[in-house]
């Protein structure tokens, strides 16, 4: 039976249907793993919550991972800002940036706030081959992005006309989209390690990236091609 099924779901007990269909609901909506178990339970299936942990530990990165190529460019401008993830008693900073529609563009966690944090931040989001280079970079008051900017400017990474702009409340569209990430994680009442916090972040970020029509192909209305793009992704 194994070799019929997609590489990623061999020696798995269930099918990959059900597996993927698990993962998504619980990286999408603000389920527990126990409401996961109930509603397999609903349908006939007896799947335990930690058997759904491990599933979402194992896919979630790979979901992203398969999403890059896939994307539609974003636009050039773009809107960074940061926000808190509790992780195992402490707090840690998501880097993350939108475009002007609303478009996540990339997201990176960091143990510090600091311009060398924001730095990377800069440069994972420059590498990422479903960028375009941005044309303007809309932050809040927070000191290291000027510093990385100028950094990345000297090294040519960033274009030298690339414009910095700070306004009080021009980051409202990025502070908004924040909202779905922590409404998320909340649900989950925080990850213990920050290689798993990472781990289901990615799984977030990308589940939201197809909520949000960012697939090449469908819409943020075509609800049916979302779903079945996840699937598509992995596989099956």
């Amino acid at each position: 039976m194994d070799s019929s099924r997609p590489p990623l779901f061999r020696k798995r007990q269930f099918e990959p249907a059900i597996i993927v269909t698990c993962v998504r609901w619980y990286l999408r909506f603000s389920l527990s793993l126990r409401d996961l178990e109930e509603l397999m339970a609903e349908r006939g299936l007896s799947v335990d919550h930690t058997t759904v942990w491990r599933w979402v530990q194992a896919y979630a990165p790979e979901i992203r991972k398969r999403l890059l190529g896939h994307l539609k460019y974003k636009r050039a401008t773009w809107f960074m800002d940061e926000t808190y993830v509790r992780v195992s008693g402490r707090w840690m900073y998501l880097f993350r940036a939108v475009d002007d529609r609303g478009q996540t563009v990339d997201f990176y966690l960091s143990e510090t706030r600091d311009h060398t944090a924001a730095k990377l931040f800069l440069q994972c989001s420059l590498a990422n081959p479903d960028n375009r280079p941005p044309h303007v970079l809309s932050t809040d008051g927070n000191r290291s992005y000027p510093a990385a900017i100028r950094q990345l400017q000297a090294e040519d990474a960033i274009n030298s006309h690339c414009h910095h702009r700070f306004r009080r409340y021009g980051n409202n569209r990025i502070e908004s989209d924040h909202r779905h990430i922590k409404r998320r994680l909340q649900a989950m009442q925080g990850p213990r390690t920050k290689h798993t916090a990472w781990t289901i972040i990615q799984g977030i970020e990308a589940v939201q990236m197809i909520r949000k029509g960012q697939v090449l192909g469908i819409t943020r209305s075509d609800r049916p091609g979302q779903a079945w793009v996840l699937g598509s992704i992995l596989g099956i």
